[in-house]
């Protein structure tokens, strides 16, 4: 067992060594040149590499103590009118676990891209990207604040929707990204009011004060039923975006979009799971609250259920692989849901591992396939489902047909709350122009006019060219 000052170093350089090659790559990006494409990714891996040594030291430290739970405290970030926001690390087993996890995988993820997007345009900004996740993700799971954890995912969300949009030239992954881009912030409303609460009814948001000492995943919080219910459920919904889960995981098979690195990195293995740490790390409040509990389990079971029967009806192994990469981690919240933590983290590090495999072999699938109807010589492949067999024909015809449409699941959506949010803007642009003209004295404008701005021309009052000088 290492000392725990030793320990807290470890800690810190495997979070800041990624931090520290984004800086430095970016600024020289900005004020020299781009540089070659062994420079980028040797710096990136390096820094990535000697991240994953850390974790590793780390997680052995951890797996040796009997009662591994060690907080590390950097030192405020800043201080505001009496608050302090302070940088805490948490290490223990489930930390140093995810760790290990996700500088791992983020290795190979970019190994895998050297030659992958060899001579693409986007090299060097992809790498930034990789480098900038690496952060944000080992900060989320070695936080020890829920300060800190807000942070790492809103770093993970920002490089998840910029390299969903990685090709911006096609109006598809821009239109994909959008999608991400408003799920994800409609859902982190949650962790942002359960940051809140924590700090208001358990006196701190360091998780060793609010949720106690012991060593994950701990006994109970010391908070009321009703208040572990309002944190816990905050924090869900939060976890519920993040990781797809029913109803508004519509947007993973539009983040496909992506390089096929970028989605086995974010939507095969790391940033799919960071839902499930999240409630993970909440297991005290889960344990308090018996309904948020079974809320938890009753989400991730009908996740399971809707992503296994639309995933079987998809015919592009990308939708496929997301649909079933959502089914399984709708298993683990209802594992998590019924107390079974432990099961969860071993369940999270295996599919994290086999799912990053497949997504990264996903270019080749036609060929995987052609492989395995040459292995059978010409005899009709064995029938992997029994729903054919047991269930009335009819019943089938009528289940396919929702899953091939996803259960009408993106038009509900659509209709009561794209819709509805549309109008509430459109209602909130409309009194603010109201507002602002009778404050100023001008009459009220018109949209298009002010979108064109004073004095600027509006598309009707341009003329047309003079095609006999375009002729010319």
């Amino acid at each position: 067992m290492l000392p725990d000052v030793l320990l807290g170093k470890l800690a810190a350089l495997a979070v800041l060594s990624p931090a520290v090659a984004f800086a430095a790559l970016g600024a020289y990006l900005l004020l020299l040149r781009t540089p070659s494409e062994r420079v980028v990714s040797g710096v990136v891996l390096s820094s990535l590499s000697l991240s994953f040594v850390a974790s590793a030291v780390v997680w052995g430290s951890s797996v040796v103590a009997p009662y591994a739970f060690i907080p590390v405290e950097l030192g405020p970030w800043f201080e505001v009118s009496g608050y302090s926001f302070d940088v805490v690390l948490l290490v223990d087993r489930l930390s140093s676990t995810m760790m290990v996890l996700v500088s791992l995988i983020a290795i190979l993820a970019g190994r895998f891209s050297v030659a992958y997007l060899h001579r693409e345009a986007g090299f060097a900004r992809f790498f930034l990207l990789l480098a900038l996740f690496s952060t944000g993700m080992l900060a989320l799971v070695s936080a020890g604040s829920v300060d800190l954890l807000f942070a790492g995912w809103e770093l993970v969300g920002a490089t998840s929707v910029l390299l969903v949009a990685f090709f911006h030239e096609r109006a598809a992954p821009a239109r994909a990204a959008l999608r991400v881009y408003v799920t994800y912030r409609l859902c982190d409303v949650g962790l942002l009011v359960g940051a809140v609460l924590m700090h208001e009814l358990a006196g701190s948001a360091h998780f060793s004060e609010a949720f106690g000492g012991s060593a994950w995943p701990g006994h109970a919080a010391a908070l009321g039923s009703s208040g572990a219910t309002a944190i816990a459920l905050c924090l869900f919904l939060a976890a519920m975006g993040k990781s797809a889960q029913f109803p508004v995981g519509s947007w993973l098979p539009r983040a496909m979009e992506g390089p096929t690195p970028s989605s086995a990195l974010f939507y095969g293995a790391i940033s799919i799971h960071a839902g499930v740490y999240l409630m993970l790390r909440a297991a005290p409040l889960l344990e308090r609250s018996p309904v948020a509990s079974a809320v938890v389990a009753c989400v991730g079971a009908l996740t399971a259920v809707y992503g296994t029967m639309v995933g079987r009806a998809q015919a592009d192994v990308k939708s496929a692989l997301a649909h079933a990469t959502m089914s399984q981690v709708g298993l683990m919240f209802l594992e998590i849901g019924l107390g079974c933590y432990r099961l969860a983290l071993v369940h999270l590090c295996a599919h994290a591992c086999l799912r990053c495999l497949q997504m990264l072999r996903a270019p080749s699938a036609l060929r995987d396939a052609q492989e395995i109807r040459a292995a059978h010589a010409g005899a009709p492949l064995p029938a992997l489902g029994i729903a054919a067999r047991v269930l009335p024909a009819r019943l089938v015809r009528r289940a396919y047909w929702l899953a091939l449409d996803r259960f009408h699941l993106e038009a509900l959506q659509q209709r009561l709350v794209a819709a509805p949010l549309m109008r509430l803007g459109q209602l909130v642009d409309g009194f603010e122009r109201r507002w602002v003209a009778a404050l100023s004295g001008l009459p009220e404008r018109a949209g298009d006019e002010r979108a064109a701005g004073d004095g600027a021309p509006r598309v009707s009052d341009i003329p047309p060219p003079d095609t006999k000088r375009v002729r010319s």
